[in-house]
């Protein structure tokens, strides 16, 4: 047997085809040759999605053929003639039914098949074979979807001018210790290894078996028994595949069961989501561990203890004042989620929550003060602003149900005195529609109008359960039914909603111009860029039919505009689709994965989003996108929940 699809083959059949693998295969495994290597295509989809994302060693980042199109290839140029033992692919979503391995001398002429099949389900295809040739490609001839050909991963291995091209695995690392532990997880650190060639990835190991890859040098093992002992230990890994010697090894312990750890740690998925509602292709745990690695850079960017007095804060760096309430919401709903991969998660919730307490709004002090200075004193007004109430008064929602509300703060007490301060100032009496925030009463000119991305219909179902008041049944219909009208009304092809909404009182209709922020105040600008996540967040947890409704149109028009590519996502759009601006930031781009999240036809356009999510580099110089982005993140991995 020269080569063989091992997945997908019974324990019979893989125990006869040991007897006939090469006796070569029992020496020391070849090792990988393509990585960074030159890479070509007979077509790409878009930008963004070229041969040699491929070949880069990063499986968040993959090639895609344009859709619909047979035969379709990809060929990597190994630089000199290779002995080839190996190829792995990992395909996306679209991937190949019917293709073939195939190696050449030159590349152009003289194409010899190594490995063909007609059967071919997706995944991961590790294939063992024999070939040689400087050029290897993988020539597809029938697609497993109606989309193109997709990988994240192409990987030959085997030996180039008669030898390995690396046999030197990294250093040992070291220092290996756990910095921390909840009921639920254990955090991990340790120093960098080095290498000849260079370090790509360290194997974390739990009680001798491998569990994870981590990317750099710090790993947070989640979903694991209170009061349980665990030993780890990690080895450094090259691009060669070279395993470094196994480093010290440290033993951990939970934490009990009560009163330490949360009660809803993350990766724990005790909330699942609404039937059928999709997630990014891969392992549960390696999406969770996508979120844990976009969670640590974001808390590394924007949490601070700037102020003193035990507070903390999330700066803005990117909006008109060093700190403003929407950062601090956002990052109480972020942290009380995370519990479980972060041991300081309630230390940093308590302290968000103290520097709450200590901003009151001047006309109703259970609200927030929306924005303060470099010296954290409360400036331009001192009011509210009604999206950083929402989410304040959900994160100590989340918290109450994470933590219990007997400690030095009692959050169950917190969110009600926060949510009916909501309803008295931030909710139209006459409208039942929200208030930009506690400044606008009757007679002052905003009274009539309200901000779409408030329009947290999850908030609204959390706030009636907290409080067993059935006006936020009112309040959440009212916002939906005015939602799917303006779907319906004013953009009728896209879905797309405006920044700003006035006639609350009457007819509701974008904006005219500027009414609060900017002259595109009725577009779908940079407040409304939320509303796929908002709207979709609600769709995916509860199956509200309305709320999926009002997804699914978003996301059967941006796909289509989009061409499938997430990097043809403008940065704003008229309500009729037309691009204002042909830049792409991750607050545009991001949310449209939540709602496509909810139709099963849009698993490749879902994977491809959440790819160029993970692809695009954390924005240190604004919190508004990357904190959009981490919580698109969450959602769309089934770890958001709704208290």
């Amino acid at each position: 047997m020269s080569h063989s699809l091992l997945r997908g083959l019974t324990a019979a059949a893989l125990a006869a085809a040991a007897l006939f693998v090469p006796i070569r295969l029992a020496q020391a495994a070849d090792p990988l040759i393509s990585q960074g290597k030159p890479a070509t295509a007979s077509s790409v989809e878009g930008s963004g999605f070229e041969a040699a994302k491929a070949l880069d060693g990063n499986s968040g980042t993959r090639w895609a053929s344009v859709e619909g199109h047979d035969p379709e290839w990809i060929r990597v140029d190994l630089g000199a003639t290779a002995t080839i033992s190996r190829v792995k692919l990992n395909w996306e979503a679209a991937y190949g039914k019917s293709y073939k391995i195939q190696t050449s001398a030159d590349g152009s002429t003289g194409w010899t098949d190594v490995f063909s099949t007609t059967t071919g389900n997706g995944a991961v295809d590790d294939l063992t074979l024999s070939g040689t040739g400087r050029y290897v490609r993988v020539y597809g001839t029938a697609r497993g979807t109606a989309y193109g050909y997709s990988l994240f991963d192409l990987e030959v291995y085997g030996t180039t001018g008669g030898g390995p091209v690396d046999t030197t695995p990294p250093s040992t690392p070291t220092g290996l210790a756990a910095t921390g532990t909840t009921s639920s997880s254990v955090s991990l650190a340790w120093n960098a290894s080095t290498d000849n060639v260079g370090v790509t990835g360290y194997a974390v190991y739990r009680n001798g078996t491998e569990v994870a890859t981590a990317s750099g040098t710090t790993y947070t093992d989640t979903g694991r028994t209170a009061s349980t002992s665990y030993t780890y230990t990690v080895k450094a890994r090259d691009a060669a595949g070279n395993l470094s010697a196994v480093s010290n090894s440290v033993t951990a312990t939970t934490q009990g069961g009560t009163g330490g750890g949360p009660a809803v740690p993350f990766g724990s998925h005790q909330f699942p989501y609404a039937a059928g509602m999709l997630k990014p292709t891969g392992s549960q745990a390696t999406l969770d561990q996508k979120v844990i690695d976009y969670y640590n850079k974001w808390k590394a960017a924007f949490v601070r203890q700037n102020c003193g007095n035990g507070w903390y804060e999330v700066i803005s760096p990117d909006a008109d004042h060093p700190y403003v309430g929407e950062a601090q919401g956002y990052g109480m709903v972020i942290t009380a989620t995370m519990a479980g991969a972060d041991p300081n998660a309630k230390a940093i919730f308590d302290g968000l929550t103290k520097f709450m307490l200590a901003h009151p709004s001047v006309n109703n002090s259970d609200l927030l003060a929306a924005e303060q200075d470099d010296a954290c004193k409360s400036v331009n007004g001192s009011d509210s602003a009604t999206d950083a109430d929402m989410d304040v008064a959900y994160g100590l929602l989340l918290a109450d149900k994470q933590w219990g509300s007997a400690g030095t703060y009692n959050y169950k007490q917190l969110a009600i005195k926060h949510i009916n301060a909501i309803k008295a100032s931030e909710v139209n009496p006459s409208t039942n529609m929200l208030l930009y925030g506690d400044f606008s009463s009757s007679g002052e000119e905003h009274y009539y109008q309200s901000r779409t991305s408030d329009w947290m219909a999850d908030h609204f179902r959390a706030f009636k359960a907290a409080t067993g008041n059935s006006v936020w049944d009112t309040i959440r219909v009212k916002h939906q039914t005015v939602a799917t009208n303006l779907q319906n009304n004013y953009a009728a092809g896209t879905g797309l909603l405006p920044d700003f909404v006035i006639n609350t009182n009457s007819t509701p209709k974008p904006a005219t111009g500027e009414v609060l922020e900017d002259p595109k105040d009725g577009q779908y600008w940079w407040n409304a860029c939320r509303d796929p996540w908002r709207i979709g967040a609600d769709a995916v947890t509860s199956g509200d039919s309305v709320s999926l409704a009002s997804a699914r149109k978003l996301n059967t028009w941006i796909k289509s505009k989009a061409g499938g590519n997430p990097s043809n996502i403008a940065t704003g759009y008229k309500l009729n689709g037309t691009a204002i601006d042909s830049s792409s930031d991750p607050s545009f781009f991001a949310p449209f994965a939540v709602a496509a999240m909810t139709d099963s036809g849009s698993q490749a356009w879902l994977d491809s989003l959440w790819n160029k999510m993970l692809a695009t580099p954390i924005q240190t110089d604004s919190y508004y996108a990357a904190s959009i982005q981490l919580q698109v993140m969450i959602t769309a991995t089934h770890n958001h929940w709704v208290p």
